[in-house]
């Protein structure tokens, strides 16, 4: 069996995953900002396929959606030399299977890119589609494939950072739900204000697009490592997919693979 190897680039981490007709079957992660050569990323990709009892052989391509371009030649490098394809970067100048309707397709992030493509073609619907990354983007897809809309918020993990950062006594904190908002110290009255507030936010947000959109029935999807989190606490959402770029990224696969 052939699986095909995806590598979603975020600003904070690299997640490669391994997909079995758009299922998720292995999972590895790497911190994004530590800088690597090329070796060391062959050795972590070789590392990943040893864990799933898998050789090179068993890869039958790779793609790459990538937000960080400058370790994209290190990462591109370690593919063609470790897994000997050369990979598909995901951009707007491939066929992604939706249309980017915005004022500057060239802008749209490839996350964001894969994110659509996956909610439209796996849940068949107007999808918006929420990534809780280093940012939080909030994107739709019409029913008929068009992706013209966005908002573009700091990331609850920026928002808890820059509480801390700007002031002089307040400490780092676990970005997790306290059982109420009614915060009885300082860590708990600093994870209420993050967590409530980010998820009064988030609910905002939706439903004043779906107000201007004139779509009170689209999809709305939750994505994005700390996505679980507010996800679980709103009506807002009614999926969360963490597998969702690799979905994308593997229909975008199949418009564009190799004859």
């Amino acid at each position: 069996m052939a699986y095909l190897l995806t590598m979603d680039v975020g600003n904070t981490h690299i997640k490669m995953q391994l997909m079995d007709e758009g299922k998720a079957v292995g999972t590895f992660r790497l911190t994004t900002k530590t800088p690597r050569t090329s070796d060391e990323y062959g050795m972590c990709i070789r590392e990943f396929l040893n864990a799933n009892e898998l050789t090179q052989e068993d890869i039958m391509d790779v793609v790459i959606s990538s937000v960080v371009p400058k370790i994209m030649y290190s990462l591109t490098s370690a593919v063609r030399k470790y897994i000997k394809k050369d990979p598909i970067i995901v951009s707007s100048e491939i066929e992604t299977g939706v249309k980017v309707n915005t004022v500057n397709p060239r802008e749209v992030g490839a996350d964001r890119l894969v994110d659509v493509a996956a909610g439209y073609y796996t849940y068949h619907n107007s999808c918006i589609i929420v990534d809780f990354g280093t940012a939080t983007t909030y994107d739709y897809v019409s029913k008929d494939g068009v992706f013209q809309y966005t908002v573009i918020s700091p990331g609850i993990e920026i928002s808890a950072h820059a509480l801390t950062g700007q002031t002089a006594k307040l400490p780092e904190i676990e970005i997790k739900k306290p059982d109420s908002v009614l915060g009885t110290n300082t860590i708990t009255g600093m994870q209420a204000g993050v967590v409530y507030g980010y998820i009064g936010q988030v609910e905002y947000i939706i439903r004043k697009m779906k107000e201007e959109l004139n779509d009170p029935d689209c999809t709305v999807i939750a994505t994005g490592g700390l996505g679980r989190i507010i996800a679980d606490e709103t009506d807002e959402i009614q999926i969360y997919d963490p597998d969702l770029a690799g979905k994308g990224m593997t229909i975008i696969y199949n418009f564009n693979k190799k004859s």
